[in-house]
């Protein structure tokens, strides 16, 4: 279902949020460049460099549930929800949760990936509410993710294994029976309950993306640039 065309307020809202989330994750995307160049040797680990403005602009990313719920926007909520949600699972729940999750291979490949995807589409939003957006963002837009994508599924799918092993030797947020609630949780089975939730996800997800790629490139049509889904 379409969304309505926004308010004057809403629609500067809208521009405001996607503008400064450009700015956001262009930094994040010079400073996870310069951590392997410029300041190549500092003695903090990338977490350390980098992890404030990851948390800051990965966890905005929250409001976007917001604006598909509410409808000021035509994004579908529920996807919205699964995209947001397990981004912010990674960063929360697996990166900042544990010392394990931090130092995993998966940590540059997935901000890489989020951060060159981040940049394209915050761009397509904004430059859309102004009817502006430039064909070659459009393409870029519904071309990148062949190859981000999977990079960026592989680089959170390391962070939750890396973070799994801590949480194993130390059933870090876990219940343990007997207690008064008379109530177990394993935060170990959880975590590998979402990494093997990405076998059905990820395939319908891509191709999604795919679908979108074919509706709105494949068409040749002139309006392409015009269009507002997901």
């Amino acid at each position: 279902m379409a969304a309505k065309e926004p308010s004057p307020i809403v629609k500067s809202y809208l521009i405001l949020y996607n503008a400064v989330q450009v700015l956001g994750w262009c930094y994040m995307l010079y400073q996870l460049i310069a951590y392997y160049t410029i300041d190549k040797g500092t003695d903090k680990t990338l977490w350390e460099y980098i992890g404030f403005t990851v948390i800051l602009f990965q966890n905005a990313a929250v409001l976007e549930i917001v604006h598909a719920f509410t409808r000021i926007v035509p994004s579908n909520p529920i996807i919205t929800t699964f995209q947001v949600l397990s981004r912010v699972m990674v960063v929360c729940g697996v990166v900042m949760a544990t010392p394990t999750g931090k130092v995993s291979p998966g940590l540059p490949l997935a901000l890489l990936a989020w951060s060159v995807t981040e940049i394209i589409r915050y761009g397509y939003y904004a430059l859309n509410l102004i009817d502006a957006v430039p064909h070659i963002l459009v393409f870029l837009r519904y071309t990148t993710f062949i190859v981000l994508y999977p990079i960026g599924v592989t680089g959170e799918l390391l962070c939750f294994y890396w973070a799994q092993s801590h949480v194993a030797q130390t059933k870090q947020w876990s219940i343990e029976m007997p207690n008064t609630a008379n109530f177990t949780f394993s935060y170990l089975y959880f975590l590998w309950t979402v990494m093997l939730l990405y076998i059905p996800l990820f395939p319908q997800m891509y191709m999604h993306m795919f679908a979108q790629r074919k509706k709105i490139l494949g068409s040749g049509s002139s309006h392409a640039s015009k269009q507002k889904n997901n």
